[in-house]
């Protein structure tokens, strides 16, 4: 009896479980997505998303984790648009920000943004973990784009996005 309580007490040692797996900090995560603004809103106008041109946009980021409960992340997002049978890359958004977590696989991330097409402003961006796995988890969030600069209005944007982080 005292040899089979050894070889499980050594079984446990050697093999990685769960059961001893601890998260440290600071931890660091990165992940992509696909982002789609819904309708983008300004003084002047109402435009929308699907109806005279698509956008999309592709979020990479690395977040780095203080503690379970704030961190920063920085992100990076290619902005392509399709209009009359033209796409191209219309624009490059660096997006550096804080992480607060919320609990129960919610985020909040505000964020500084800053576009190479002139524009500036914030982003708040409300985040939710869909499913959780071993080495990965799928998200959806809401961002909520204000921008401001090069010569025009002010805008106000609500999208959506899907991804993986890893």
């Amino acid at each position: 009896m005292t040899q089979i309580r050894l070889a499980i007490l050594f079984a446990l040692l050697v093999f990685n479980t769960s059961v001893f797996s601890q998260t440290s900090y600071p931890k660091i995560t990165g992940y992509f997505g696909v982002l789609h603004p819904i309708a983008t809103f300004s003084s002047e106008e109402t435009n929308v998303n699907f109806r005279d041109y698509y956008a999309v946009g592709f979020p990479t980021g690395v977040n780095i984790w203080k503690s379970s409960k704030i961190g920063f992340s920085f992100e990076v997002v290619p902005n392509i648009k399709s209009e009359d049978g033209i796409s191209k890359m219309n624009n490059l958004l660096f997006h550096p920000g804080v992480l607060v977590a919320l609990g129960k696989g919610y985020t909040f991330a505000g964020r500084a943004a800053f576009e190479t097409n002139g524009r500036y402003g914030i982003t708040p961006v409300f985040n939710k973990t869909v499913i959780k796995n071993t080495n990965s988890s799928y998200y959806v969030a809401v961002p909520l784009p204000v921008r401001f600069g090069n010569e025009h209005p002010a805008t106000f944007t609500v999208g959506f996005q899907f991804g993986i982080a890893f």
